[in-house]
């Protein structure tokens, strides 16, 4: 079963009751989640959908990053969900293995929780006739020991093992140095 409005509802819901400092920033994706309903996980769902990344750890305090050949951006693993998705977290590990090759045998999930929802634009992209519109973007942090990445170069063009403390956006910089010192 797809993934559906409520369980991006309750997913939310459950995260802002452990982040409730994020309550503000996240509104805009609570509005759309209200209007769009299941929709909210079609990419062509251009008020905003949800979509589902991965920080992936390793034992040393790295964090797989990637660079997204459309964007042209080091970011998380991560993308669309799809119709077979029955779960963001399902979605976030199905993404892992599709552009890094890192299985699902190879993670160790930490938590049912996202570690962190962001909210951020994404350009019109003509050539595929989408419009500008925002990304839900639901990050789970997994544990692994694999160091071996076979890339999906149809949208990956590099990765890199990056300490956490050279991650960027804030608050998934804290809370994955935090998993990385656990």
């Amino acid at each position: 079963m797809p993934i559906t409005a409520q369980h991006v509802r309750e997913t939310l819901d459950a995260y802002l009751a452990e982040h409730p400092d994020e309550k503000d920033a996240l509104s805009v994706l609570s509005e759309v989640l209200d209007e769009a309903g299941d929709s909210i996980a079609s990419r062509k769902e251009y008020r905003g959908h949800v979509t589902a990344g991965a920080a992936l750890l390793r034992p040393d305090g790295r964090v797989l990053t990637i660079e997204h050949r459309a964007l042209r951006k080091w970011l998380l693993p991560g993308g669309h969900v799809e119709a077979d998705d029955t779960t963001l977290r399902d979605a976030a590990l199905r993404e892992l293995e599709e552009e890094t090759g890192v299985g699902r045998d190879q993670v160790e999930p930490v938590g049912s929780l996202p570690l962190h929802i962001d909210a951020h634009p994404i350009p019109a992209n003509p050539d595929k006739g989408e419009d500008a519109h925002p990304h839900f973007d639901f990050r789970y942090l997994f544990r692994t020991t694999a160091e071996i990445v076979e890339l999906q170069e149809e949208e990956v063009t590099a990765y890199s093992w990056q300490f956490a403390d050279m991650l960027t956006a804030e608050p998934l910089r804290s809370r994955v140095m935090a998993a990385a010192r656990a």
